[in-house]
């Protein structure tokens, strides 16, 4: 794999980390601002709604821009959100700048998968934009529970501070590592929009709003899971999210290979591994062993999607593929929202903190259904693109010579 990967594997590190860290400090977050603990959740909400917003708009305006370019003005946006935040003296102006922190998240990771597959031949695409992804899956072992750990005794300010940081490293690194590529040929606002005309682009984002959202229903609210049912010490949940982060890497690693292979059935293969592992967990999670086995199940089989569809994407998308790929990245956020809306309405409603796993087997499922016609569609597409050679001429049979 380039080497250059390991600069865009940095900056997902710390796009990563400021994303999910802020879960881990939110209570320092909350204490320093002097606001409870529902609002201070505005400055996690308040960073998704940036990636949703920043994603498409930002490719959009820079479609014309040199790929480097596009990722160096992408980082140096984060670093100056994150450093504003770092500065925040009220909580109104720590929303407003999670918000700007959140922007170029999309963007980044859109120009960054376009980037990766361009450094490598055909059949390693996916796994080079898995290779990026890793830094985001890492952020999930590494830079969430010792970021939380740095907030826990040097207040939330120095966990972002050295976000920021990382942010700096990972714009010096895309400066030296990345090769220059010079604007996209024939890039045009239009071209990337004429890309969504294609049934294949919706499919996929719907696919990841779905799918993802599955995981995402039983990861919002896993804490509660972990301690109220399986009966664990809130002190080892940490270790437990991390396990999961490990997950994580895993099927982001396992996603990369398989979707180079063959795309389709390790698509469905990932959802419908992870429906069933969902619906497992209603069962495993009042145990303490099968709940430890299973949260780490639940990691592999849903970022294992990730890769799959940020390549198969990109491959539908054509010569205009930068805004679909930040596109995903909306749809991964979107899946976000979705999944913990829908865990919490049946757990306010009743049903159990276990239920959420239930929600996220039929949303699984449902983008497994969405996986399948995306398959029967793209079948029928080839066939109908496939030339009719004209029937040829049969000859009548010769006649037997009569002796």
């Amino acid at each position: 794999m380039p080497v250059a990967l390991l600069a865009l594997a940095i900056g997902a590190f710390g796009i990563g980390t400021t994303e999910f860290v802020m879960m881990g400090v939110l209570p320092q977050a909350a204490a320093d601002f002097g606001v409870s603990i529902p609002s201070a959740g505005h400055l996690i909400s308040a960073y998704a709604l940036g990636v949703v917003v920043g994603a498409p708009l930002l490719t959009a305006a820079a479609v014309r821009l040199p790929r480097k370019t596009m990722l160096m003005a992408m980082m140096g946006l984060f670093i100056a959100g994150n450093t504003l935040f770092v500065l925040s003296p009220s909580h109104e102006l720590g929303v407003l700048f999670r918000f700007v922190a959140g922007l170029p998240h999309g963007a980044f990771f859109g120009a960054g998968a376009v980037v990766a597959a361009s450094l490598v031949d055909r059949g390693s695409k996916a796994k080079a934009v898995s290779m990026m992804f890793m830094g985001l899956t890492l952020a999930n072992v590494v830079g969430v529970p010792l970021g939380t750990l740095l907030g826990q005794q040097f207040g939330w300010r120095a966990t972002f501070a050295v976000v920021a940081l990382i942010g700096v490293v990972a714009l010096a690194a895309v400066m030296k590592l990345v090769p220059h590529q010079g604007a996209p040929v024939g890039a045009s606002l239009r071209g990337e929009v004429a890309a969504f005309r294609k049934p294949q682009v919706w499919l996929a984002l719907a696919i990841v709003t779905f799918g993802m959202g599955g995981g995402f229903a039983c990861l919002s609210y896993v804490t509660p899971m972990m301690t109220d049912v399986a009966g664990f010490d809130p002190a080892t949940v940490t270790l437990l999210l991390s396990l999961a982060g490990v997950g994580m890497t895993l099927g982001n690693f396992l996603g990369g290979r398989l979707a180079d292979r063959n795309p389709t059935p390790a698509l469905c293969g990932a959802l419908c591994s992870l429906a069933v592992v969902l619906a497992m967990f209603t069962v495993t999670a009042g145990s303490k062993i099968g709940a430890t086995i299973t949260i780490f199940l639940v990691g592999v089989t849903s970022f294992m999607v990730g890769p799959i569809l940020q390549a198969r994407v990109m491959e539908k998308a054509g010569g205009s593929p930068s805004l679909v790929s930040a596109a995903i990245q909306s749809a991964f956020n979107i899946a976000n929202s979705i999944g913990a809306y829908l865990g919490g309405v049946v757990i306010a409603g009743g049903l159990g903190l276990v239920s959420p796993n239930v929600v996220g087997a039929l949303l699984a499922a449902l983008g497994l259904s969405l996986a399948v016609v995306a398959a029967l569609t793209e079948r029928k597409e080839k066939a109908a693109t496939i030339p009719v050679a004209p029937a040829e001429e049969i000859a009548p049979a010769e006649q037997p010579a009569l002796v």
